[in-house]
């Protein structure tokens, strides 16, 4: 099997068993980058000599006993962590100068977990959008046909971890921007519980909602990746206490008798008839494992994308403030004056989708419409909550489609946001409630992914990871490669 196939812990066992290099293992990872990101465009700068560097010294670590299962294993951040001494672009101009002088939590905790990192990936900017064509550095393309979306905004790095181009990649996900993207590309990408993984140095978009997590081609090597990734951080506020679960360990258990609940919300209108075939197989596949499936309902679901798009553009507002071009961020040329300087440097430092929510979010926070629009989104967001702590007392997991088509065409839907924003529609709820959810390959539909989303309670990660391993064990959907891989 090529060296680009195989998982983190075959990969790790053959580091460890001296089969193979890091530094072998990171070339071949850096060719493949050369070979196909020109038709992929999913990433915004290749670190080549500090990769290199990273992995002679994961090479000695491992030959001093003193490696653990990422060593020497090539990765890749979303352009959204800071990383030190590398360009944080966050996808825009606003920050296309930008070179971050310390590491954020995410990245420091995977350094020190030996991963090596290969590059940044390219996002939709400041991570608002479904399809990663907002990006200053242009959209990327879905190795599958790269003529479609890979989805967003972690698009870069889902079109990377599909297409072979690293092991595994970092996203971030603020109302579905790990799990669409794995959906659209055939990959497994897992959003952790609110506060499971710091936020600190992850350049925020939306505090209470914005969550990193890791995208792999497999639950396996997803659970390794969040072991590197989870654990509280002091200089994040909202970082959990709570102990990191042993996820690898957990991968054995039994599913039979599981209550697995079917979001009746979810699996009627607006669903496309080969996504819900394909989710129907994969939801049979759960119950020849031994699964209970239980109808459950989510009544409120349907407000989530209103009020998401009320509390997220709010925050987002609040975030960007602070790039005027005179503390943060681009600069316009030869100001007149003071207000000059603002308008012109915010108007040509951000695209058109992040001027927008921004203008939303300023509108629905300013006086007179706080009471409206933000504090009745606020209520909202609890309801949703509510329905699904409601729903774990006759279930155990949820499970539903991941997002309601295939991928689309590059400029479908570029005209019309609220066509887009549809495109979550399935996975904003999660991020409202705060919880954890995963996206894993279910059978192709008319030759392109699929993605199966299973939800959890809060910090049952361990169960989510475990179930989705439990169907890859039986299934290859996973398996399943894009022609750009070949």
């Amino acid at each position: 099997m090529d060296l680009h196939e195989q998982s983190i812990s075959d990969l790790s066992a053959g580091l460890h068993a001296g089969e193979l290099s890091s530094v072998e293992l990171t070339q071949h990872m850096l060719q493949r980058i050369k070979a196909h990101d020109g038709k992929l465009n999913s990433f915004i700068s290749v670190t080549e000599e500090q990769a290199l560097a990273q992995a002679r010294a994961a090479d000695e670590r491992i030959a001093a006993a003193e490696a653990g299962p990422l060593t020497g294993i090539p990765i890749a951040h979303k352009d959204i962590f800071c990383t030190q001494g590398v360009r944080t672009s966050c996808g825009s101009r606003m920050l296309a100068g930008f070179v971050s002088p310390y590491d954020a939590t995410v990245v420091t905790r995977l350094r020190q977990a030996g991963a090596v990192m290969l590059g940044k990936t390219n996002m939709d900017e400041f991570a608002m959008g479904s399809s990663n064509e907002t990006s200053h550095f242009g959209p990327v393309h879905n190795p599958w046909d790269t003529g479609t979306v890979p989805g967003g905004s972690s698009g870069g790095s889902a079109s990377a971890v599909a297409a072979r181009l690293c092991v595994a990649a970092t996203g971030t996900d603020t109302g579905g921007s790990i799990r669409q993207p794995a959906a659209l590309t055939g990959i497994t990408g897992l959003k952790p519980t609110y506060g499971r993984c710091s936020r600190w140095g992850m350049i925020a978009f939306a505090s209470s909602l914005d969550q990193a997590g890791p995208m792999t081609r497999s639950a396996a090597d997803a659970a390794l990746m969040l072991t590197g990734m989870a654990g509280f951080d002091e200089r994040d506020s909202t970082s959990s206490p709570r102990p990191v679960d042993d996820y690898a360990a957990a991968l054995g258990n039994d599913v039979r008798g599981l209550r697995i609940g079917i979001v009746s919300e979810f699996m009627g209108e607006g669903l496309d008839a080969g996504v819900a075939a394909s989710v129907e197989s994969a939801i049979a596949e759960l119950r020849k494992l031994g699964a209970e499936l239980v109808d459950i309902s989510l009544p409120n679901a349907s407000l989530s994308v209103p009020a998401y798009y009320v509390v997220a553009p709010a925050e987002c507002s609040s975030n960007l403030a602070r790039f005027d071009g005179v503390r943060y961020g681009h600069r316009c040329a030869e100001p007149k004056n003071l207000e000059d300087l603002y308008k012109r440097s915010r108007s040509e430092g951000f695209g058109p989708e992040v001027q927008r929510r921004i203008m939303i979010g300023t509108y629905v926070l300013s006086a007179g419409y706080y009471d409206a629009y933000y504090l009745k989104a606020q209520k909202v967001r609890q309801l949703i909550a509510d329905d699904f702590c409601k729903a774990f007392e006759s279930c155990d997991l949820i499970v539903s489609p991941t997002a309601p088509g295939t991928a689309f065409r590059l400029g479908e839907k570029a005209d019309d946001p609220v066509s887009m924003y549809l495109q979550d529609i399935y996975t904003i709820a999660v991020n409202l409630a705060g919880l954890p959810g995963i996206s894993i390959p279910a059978p192709l539909s008319g030759g392109m992914p699929v993605g199966l989303q299973l939800i959890g309670n809060y910090f049952d990660e361990a169960r989510l990871l475990n179930v989705a391993h439990q169907l890859q064990l039986v299934t290859d959907w996973h398996q399943q490669a894009p022609t750009v891989s070949v």
